[in-house]
């Protein structure tokens, strides 16, 4: 049985921010290092879900709530960036 796996991608999360996504993974190290991780975290959860493979709980929760982490301090970044902080 396949599993449907929800997909975490940056640009359909933020749409209304794909300019300023290019322009701080142009332009900030530190952005660039969390849109990094991001995705990497994001290619392990979804192959570990899609696959099915044994993992416990605490460590697929732990890696969502990373991702969630790294997600919301793009977020800030992206909001300073379009209001030109």
């Amino acid at each position: 049985m396949t599993m449907l796996v929800e997909h975490h991608d940056l640009h359909h999360d933020f749409p209304e921010y794909l300019d300023h996504i290019y322009a701080l993974k142009t332009s900030s190290e530190q952005f660039g290092h969390l849109y990094d991780e991001y995705h990497q975290l994001t290619r392990e959860v979804e192959r570990l879900e899609e696959e099915d493979l044994p993992v416990d709980d605490f460590t697929i929760e732990n890696m969502k709530k990373q991702r969630v982490w790294l997600k919301d301090q793009m977020y800030r970044m992206l909001v300073a960036c379009k209001n030109g902080d």
